[in-house]
């Protein structure tokens, strides 16, 4: 299965013509969070129609820059992730966006509790599955992953923990757009593509090893 992974988009879709081939070509295509820059349900719709009429399965969660509204938007869609969970191919993805709590006061903050209740929501949907796509905003706290460039690790303590409680293949994340990687939380390989306009990510997921691409224009 090719997972394409793209991040905190902010509104901003001018580099999507630059990779609409390989859009079209991927199995999912997943969103993990700020798809509007403070932008409510039609700011995401506009966002959100050509990736759908591209891409073969979609998936979203919203991220701390989504207003709430766009949580109703991509649940009417179909695409969401959010405290939720869908199957492709015997593959099981589940999640939570909106972020832990930022100094910045922004639209989707949540508790590390009830981002915790959000994946265990999400992740009871697919729980007997034998490989599982996690997808978040926020990454796990203390990697490279979450480290700002300030030199602050601003991730999710609830994240890492659930990672490394349930140990899914893969775990998906953004928010954070300097700490563009990929990383291991225990045997989960780990990966931020960083904001839209720096690039995106490229995930084979077969047997063994997931394969990451981290990609540029």
């Amino acid at each position: 299965m090719e997972i394409l992974v793209i991040s905190d988009i902010h509104g901003r879709l001018e580099r999507l013509s630059l990779i609409r081939d390989e859009i079209a070509d991927a199995d999912v295509v997943v969103l993990t969070g700020d798809i509007t820059n403070f932008g409510g349900r039609e700011a995401a719709r506009e966002i959100l129609k050509p990736l759908l009429n591209l891409s073969k399965q979609l998936f979203a969660v919203p991220g701390n820059c989504d207003l709430q509204e766009v949580n109703e938007l991509i649940k009417e869609l179909k695409v969401s992730l959010h405290s939720r969970s869908s199957v492709v191919e015997g593959v099981g993805f589940f999640g939570a966006g909106g972020s832990n709590p930022t100094p910045f006061a922004t639209p989707q903050e949540y508790r590390e509790e009830h981002l915790i209740e959000m994946l265990e929501s999400g992740y009871s949907g697919i729980k007997d599955l034998s490989t599982k796509v996690m997808v978040t905003h926020a990454p796990p706290f203390g990697t490279k992953l979450d480290l700002t460039s300030a030199g602050v690790h601003a991730g999710s303590r609830a994240v890492k923990e659930f990672i490394k409680k349930m140990k899914p293949e893969v775990a998906l994340c953004g928010h954070i757009h300097e700490a563009r990687g990929v990383a291991k939380v225990a045997s989960t390989t780990v990966v931020n593509p960083g904001a839209f306009h720096m690039g995106y990510a490229i995930i084979e997921l077969n047997e063994g090893e997931p394969e990451v691409r981290l990609m540029e224009y």
